[in-house]
């Protein structure tokens, strides 16, 4: 089962797009323009980003840091955990 969360955590970040990103920013408090979703989404899908794992997550989060600023990745960090507690998904996360 877990393997299969996984593929679909995966295939929901390759397929994202900048207008889903600024609905999610805006539905969890972020505050991102246009150009900033378009750099993010870009990242992703250019690089293989491994949310499961800590270096994977470190390096997405310096990343999103350099698009955006630090209080953003911190922000986004924070919910990232967050999110993996309420739905009890920290067995898939190193």
């Amino acid at each position: 089962m877990s393997n299969f969360l996984k593929e679909m955590i995966q295939k929901k970040l390759s397929q994202l797009s900048a207008d889903e990103l600024l609905h999610y920013a805006g539905q969890y408090g972020f505050s991102l323009d246009a150009r900033e979703a378009q750099q993010i989404v870009m990242y992703v899908k250019q690089n293989n980003v491994d949310p499961f794992s800590a270096n994977g997550r470190e390096k997405m989060l310096r990343e999103l840091a350099k698009i955006t600023d630090i209080q953003t990745a911190k922000k986004a960090q924070k919910l990232f955990n967050e999110l993996i507690q309420s739905y009890g998904l920290s067995h898939l996360f190193e």
